[in-house]
């Protein structure tokens, strides 16, 4: 049975996800922010005969994110919801669930990513006072570095970085140089009651392989495990896999957008 979830059934949701709560960092926090009465956003739940909840299906604008605990769970009722709205959608998650929906999109292109969580921090950099909490006044300077690297082809404008900061969407840690150019940056978003993600993490090209990214990162990553949060980061490069194991990260499974191509 399907049903479209309300305020009611919020702890049986996060309970239900909250078992892998990294994997389900953006389920769990776009129900703690947005709820479930939002034009933007909708949450269904599919229950057994006994009344257990076995699935949920999240859709945010025309992203959709599923989540079965057993993978043998019948999805088919998920993908007509996902089906019946318009638009070109995209659909995302841990990849042995998504593998359940690809058969939804005639053409469609497939991003894969591995998925990496941090819950200690005995393998964390030592640091020091050069790092430093960004503020509204450091957008530019941050988009300024951002706008260098190349691997970023999307980046926030300098009015998304302020507003992102201020209402603590975003948490950026930088290092400066003499002339006070941000030289690395490693930044949180979709924080929740339980885990945050790492992403943006960039360092200047004249500043690379000399441990600023990594003392930064530990300095962030310490932060947030002392607010008992775990960290998840997603990645598609090799190298930056290994800098991220060196401190700590684990791979705890792969991530999989499935992005419905124009007709």
């Amino acid at each position: 049975m399907i049903l479209k979830l309300n305020d009611r059934h919020k702890d049986i949701v996060l309970n239900y996800v909250g078992k892998e709560p990294s994997i389900n960092l953006f389920i769990i926090g776009d129900i703690e922010q947005y709820g479930f009465d939002k034009d933007f956003q909708e949450v269904w739940g599919s229950f057994d005969e006994k009344n257990n909840l076995t699935g949920v299906l999240l859709r945010y604008n025309n992203n959709f994110i599923p989540y079965i605990e057993n993978l043998n769970e019948d999805v088919s009722e998920f993908k007509k919801i996902i089906k019946s709205y318009k638009g070109n959608k995209f659909i995302s998650g841990k990849s042995d669930i998504i593998e359940k929906f690809k058969d939804i999109f005639n053409d469609f292109e497939e991003k894969y990513m591995y998925f990496c969580q941090l819950k200690e921090k005995s393998k964390l950099l030592k640091w020091d006072d050069s790092i430093k909490v960004a503020t509204e006044k450091d957008a530019s300077r941050i988009h300024e570095l951002i706008d260098t690297i190349d691997e970023f082809s999307v980046q926030d404008s300098i009015k998304e970085i302020e507003e992102k900061i201020r209402d603590n969407n975003k948490v950026v840690y930088y290092i400066e140089n003499e002339k006070k150019e941000i030289i690395t940056v490693s930044q949180i978003t979709a924080e929740n009651s339980k885990s945050a993600m790492v992403v943006g993490v960039a360092t200047r090209k004249d500043y690379r392989e000399k441990g600023y990214m990594s003392k930064c990162l530990s300095k962030l990553c310490s932060d947030f495990i002392d607010k008992n949060k775990s960290l998840c980061l997603f990645y598609d490069n090799p190298k930056a896999g290994r800098v991220y194991k060196k401190i700590g990260f684990e791979e705890i499974g792969t991530w999989i957008m499935l992005v419905e191509r124009k007709n």
